[in-house]
């Protein structure tokens, strides 16, 4: 009989488990919480193996990365090749980047921009997450006022200076309508209405591809 899947998830930019709390997976799953990051300058590959240390080496698993949580799924498979990734609403190298992303990246400009932006005006978030309903701008107001300034300031210079892993295999999961990273649904193999948190809005149909994807027969 074959083994259950095993899903590493890890969440989005300042995020955590709570945005993994509608999916539905069989098998088991894990969620890899953050590290605080070592130095402001610690290399995402070297945050990426300390986050491995919560996945044995030799087993396989798949790796399931939202957003930012997207960028390390692809560094960690780098040191666990057992895994296989998920990004969901994420993308896999600057290239991807929106021109918003591909200019700040180029200037700089990112260091200006207090990480705390966002918590203050819900409404900019709200548009650019996408969150419609009562309970995701609930929940996205929640998590923005629980983010640790500190942290985003590392993830998204980190995010923005990645190089990227284009070469390493993923299966992507990504919205139709995301204003954050509009350029990953030409990339998914798996479209779904909606903007940047499909992870919370359409975690029924994410369930059932992860469900899919870890059967044995596809494993």
């Amino acid at each position: 009989m074959a083994a259950p899947p095993l899903f590493y998830l890890i969440p989005g930019l300042g995020a955590d488990e709570r945005v993994f709390q509608f999916l539905h997976l069989p098998g088991h799953s894990h969620v890899l919480k953050w590290l605080p990051p070592q130095t402001p300058a610690e290399a995402l590959p070297h945050y990426a193996a300390r986050l491995a240390e919560a996945v044995p080496p030799g087993q396989p698993c798949w790796l399931v990365g939202v957003s930012f949580g997207g960028v390390l799924a692809l560094e960690v498979a780098q040191v666990r090749p057992l895994a296989r990734v998920v990004l969901i609403s994420s993308f896999a190298g600057p290239r991807e980047l929106p021109w918003l992303g591909r200019l700040a990246r180029a200037t700089g400009l990112y260091r200006l921009l207090p990480p705390q932006v966002l918590p203050l005006l819900p409404g900019l978030a709200n548009w650019f997450f996408g969150v419609k309903t009562a309970r995701d701008r609930q929940l996205l107001g929640q998590i923005l006022r629980d983010t640790d300034p500190v942290f985003t300031r590392w993830a998204i210079a980190s995010l923005l200076q990645w190089r990227g892993r284009p070469d390493t295999a993923a299966i992507r999961i990504h919205g139709t309508h995301d204003r954050l990273l509009p350029n990953g649904a030409a990339h998914s193999q798996y479209r779904l209405p909606g903007g940047h948190l499909i992870i919370i809005s359409r975690a029924a149909d994410i369930s059932r591809i992860l469900t899919q994807l870890g059967a044995p027969e596809t494993a």
